[in-house]
């Protein structure tokens, strides 16, 4: 159980900044390497000697001490720490390698029980770092009272690392062992642990401490007091280590503290060390802000700036540490909070507190904010500012997934789509960017001023996060919330096709064409009797007419970074239909044009469901079923002429289950020989064919196009509005809800292949009779087993002559279905629903060559 008596309110503190100055003096006893690598072979024991004050009268006293042993640290003591010193205590040195005496400095005294009722506790004044020095005088003066007994000068020597005589660890028995066995790790915090030189790496002699940590009563820090040590003796950052070494050893035997005051000390050079035992990851209570420890801790820098300011470097590893410690329980460094006083007491403005009375505190306070004291400096105290607007975006927390809100080492569920709103309580023109992570990976980035990011997951268990980086290039991260991608319960849900969109009459949204660099959303939960909640996405059949030059358009989720995948590809004045298989975040998706000027028309024909309702994917084929030119499907062998339907017969189609046992088919349709402008529409049989169409051309194109369609009473209809045209229909798959099949699963869309960049496969066109094998399973997040099918965009570009393209499950024999049919220097998309056999899909090209590229937006799995 965190905290003792000790922990009470009454802070415990030392009050080494009070103001002072240290005289300059030689190299320090530790000069090997720097002080962030200055690690020690193990323990240093430190030493103190005393040498007793010779009175000069009641009220006067004086020491000389001449060649004594090297010492780096001296300050004065005396017997009742209740006793008050009246007059001056002055001080100085002599330079060990020069023979040259400093000038006389002044010693504050530091105020009585500082770190609480201690046996043994003896009165002191502040320590002062002299560096090597091998005499020193003191004298006292001026006082209107008698001197208390005992006043005695202390030489410190912080003892060199790597020496012979290093001390001993104290064994870990006790209190000791106790403390350590009750302490979890501390909790995480959004900014980085900054490096810290622990306190075995700088010498720490751990036989003085047998006490143990003492952590704060509630276990949380609310604010972070900055100090200075007063020792303004010109150090080396190779001395930093003995410098804190010294601290130790003059807190616990001169003061007679349970250990060094400070949690954290930074150097001049930047570098952090670890002050006050009980781990940095831990609420340790420190001696440093009397009467306000019970909910802080401190960084205190070596040095004092009573008239220079802190390096930058300095500043920036107190900035560190306040990011790290503060975010540890979701403070921010540039807030405020409200501290409960220990002591009643005024502090350096002479503000009051009353012991047990509320008081607000900024969340970076100086020393003189809590206590009666200049530290941590005139120069230093006016650059807390800069560090308090130096560190990360604060508070950085996920509130909400998919709408429902969620706290940190929290878990959510999903089916796929993953919508996280999050916040900090940073200004938004601090904020350079925030990022989305996955398990640790970067799949999103939004701008600073975003409050939301979306993203698609795979099936399983993810540790979810945002980044944050401020417009200073400091990082932070939320604390994680976990989301369970769960697809078993998604399956698909036909619909008679219906029109959505239409930009050319202002059908779903504004009447106007999309122009360069465009973007429209439609909201399609709720719509057209698509439920408002529970859809993972909606299936589409979209349509590009009138372009004005060449472009494409890329279909995708509303909230997420739209990706370089794209659904449509086209030329000026063509038109080009494609099925579309869109996640849905939050009931909107957008549509983005790339190049001039296009009308989009948009027909819904199903849509995957969350709720366990529908059906399942199951492949079959590719296989042709119908063919008007030969009569394949027991049709007539002849175009489909104006006005006329066609009705297919699925019945007799080998691999499809009895009538009730399929609610949809998988078909890639393709119309060609087409006599005049027109359109075709799939729809079921027996039912009122809509407005919805399914395949867009113009007199002598060929195109194909994916169209999922409802089965009805076993048939589908295909109906041509203008001219004649020949149709082939080639089955992929088909839905049922006998639970045989498999589930779908959202992904992307995400770039696979691009044979004009070599992205997947080799980068070359695909010749006459050439196949390209695709990897996919175990890719761009798609599982390395237990996929049945992935839902790939193709689009075939820069053709040379006519010719198709069929997409098949590799390892497997080449039927005779086309994915994609196109003439010289045609453009082509079309969805394709493909069979996975051995983790790979392959590519044919009938003649001449084209380039190829595939867009992944799901897949089936069991």
């Amino acid at each position: 159980m965190r905290g003792t008596a000790l922990a009470a309110a009454l802070g415990v503190v030392a009050t080494l900044c009070l103001p002072g100055v240290a005289a300059a003096a030689g190299p320090g006893p530790d000069r090997a390497g720097s002080s962030a690598s200055a690690g020690t072979s193990g323990p240093v024991e430190g030493t103190v000697r005393r040498v007793a004050l010779e009175p000069k009268g009641a009220t006067e006293a004086a020491v000389s001490a001449h060649g004594t042993e090297r010492f780096g640290l001296m300050g004065v003591s005396w017997k009742d720490a209740a006793a008050e010193v009246q007059g001056k205590i002055e001080a100085r040195s002599r330079n060990a390698a020069t023979g040259a005496w400093t000038p006389w400095v002044t010693l504050e005294p530091l105020k009585a029980g500082l770190d609480g009722d201690r046996p043994g506790a003896r009165g002191a004044t502040e320590p002062v770092w002299v560096g090597a020095a091998d005499g020193a005088e003191v004298r006292v003066s001026g006082g209107s009272a008698a001197l208390p007994a005992g006043l005695e000068l202390d030489l410190v020597d912080p003892g060199r690392a790597g020496r012979t005589g290093a001390a001993k660890s104290a064994p870990a028995t006790g209190a000791r062992t106790a403390a350590a066995a009750a302490v979890a790790p501390g909790p995480e915090s959004t900014a980085p642990r900054p490096d810290v030189v622990s306190r075995a790496a700088w010498g720490a002699d751990e036989s003085l401490n047998n006490e143990g940590p003492i952590y704060l009563a509630g276990g949380r820090i609310k604010a972070l007091f900055v100090h200075h040590t007063a020792a303004t003796a010109p150090y080396e950052c190779t001395d930093s280590a003995a410098i804190v070494r010294g601290l130790h050893v003059y807190h616990v035997k001169t003061n007679g503290w349970r250990d060094l005051g400070y949690n954290f000390l930074v150097d001049k050079c930047g570098t952090l060390f670890e002050g006050r035992q009980g781990g940095v990851d831990q609420p340790v209570m420190g001696a440093h802000t009397y009467g306000f420890n019970s909910e802080s801790t401190s960084v205190a820098v070596l040095g004092d700036y009573t008239s220079a300011g802190a390096s930058p470097a300095a500043l920036e590893g107190i900035s560190k540490m306040a990011a790290y410690k503060l975010g540890q329980y979701d403070v921010d460094m540039d807030g405020t909070t409200t501290l409960t006083a220990g002591a009643t007491q005024k502090n350096y403005a002479g503000t009051s507190f009353t012991a047990g009375q509320p008081y607000p505190f900024r969340t970076v306070s100086g020393h003189r904010d809590g206590f009666n004291t200049e530290c941590p400096g005139h120069q230093l105290y006016p650059q807390l500012d800069t560090i308090r607007k130096s560190g990360p975006a604060a508070r950085l927390k996920i509130g909400a997934v998919n709408e429902k809100p969620v706290v940190a080492g929290g878990t959510a569920k999903t089916p796929g789509p993953l919508v996280v709103d999050f916040s900090t309580s940073t200004a938004a023109p601090l904020v350079r960017s925030f990022e989305l992570l996955v398990d640790g990976a970067s799949v999103a980035t939004v701008a600073g001023d975003a409050t939301r990011v979306a993203t698609m997951l795979s099936p399983g268990s993810h540790r979810i996060q945002i980044r944050a980086t401020a417009q200073n290039g400091k990082v932070s991260t939320s604390l994680p919330v976990t989301v369970d991608a769960d697809v078993s319960d998604v399956k698909y849900v036909p619909v008679l096709p219906k029109r959505l969109m239409d930009t050319r009459e202002g059908l779903g949204v504004p009447k106007a064409k999309v122009g360069p660099g465009g973007v429209v959303p439609l909201k399609v939960a709720g719509v057209q009797g698509v439920p408002a909640y529970g859809v993972t996405s909606v299936v589409l059949n979209v349509t590009a007419t009138n372009p004005t030059e060449a472009g494409h358009v890329s279909v995708y989720p509303n909230g997420t970074v739209r990706t370089s995948a794209s659904n449509l590809n086209f030329t000026a004045g063509q038109t080009i239909p494609n099925l579309v298989v869109v996640p849905v975040q939050d009931g909107i998706i957008q549509f983005y044009n790339s190049a001039g000027s296009v009308d989009l028309i948009a027909d819904i024909t199903g849509y995957f469901l969350a709720s366990g309702e529908g059906g399942t994917h199951v492949n079959l084929g590719p296989k042709r079923i119908l063919d008007t030119r030969d009569g394949t499907g027991g049709v007539t062998a002849a175009p489909v002429g104006q006005g006329g339907v066609l009705d297919l017969d699925l019945s007799a189609v080998d691999g499809l289950p009895a009538q009730d046992g399929v609610t949809a088919v998988v078909l890639n349709v393709t119309a060609t020989n087409p006599t005049t402008s027109s359109h075709v529409s799939v729809y079921p049989n027996g039912t009122t064919r809509t407005s919805a169409s399914n395949l867009n051309f113009t007199a002598g194109q060929t195109i194909p196009n994916l169209v999922i369609v409802p089965v009805v009473n076993g048939k589908v209809s295909f109906y041509n509005n203008a001219g004649s045209v020949d149709l082939i229909a080639d089955v992929t798959g088909y839905f049922t809800t006998t639970g045989q099949g498999a589930k779908h699963a959202n992904l992307g869309p995400k770039r696979l292949m691009d044979t004009r960049s070599g992205l997947g496969v080799a980068k070359a066109p695909v010749g006459a009779g050439g196949v390209v094998t695709l990897p996919v399973a175990g890719v761009e997040g798609v599982p390395a087993t237990g996929v049945t099918a992935v839902i790939l965009n193709v689009t075939a570009t820069n053709p040379t002559t006519s010719s198709h393209v069929s997409v098949y499950p590799n390892g497997t024999t080449r039927t005779s279905a086309s994915n994609l049919n196109f003439t010289a220097g045609q453009t082509i998309p079309n969805l394709v629903i493909v069979p996975v056999v051995d983790g790979k899909v392959s590519f044919y090209n009938n003649a001449g060559s084209v380039d190829l590229i595939a867009d992944i937006t799901g897949y089936f799995s069991k």
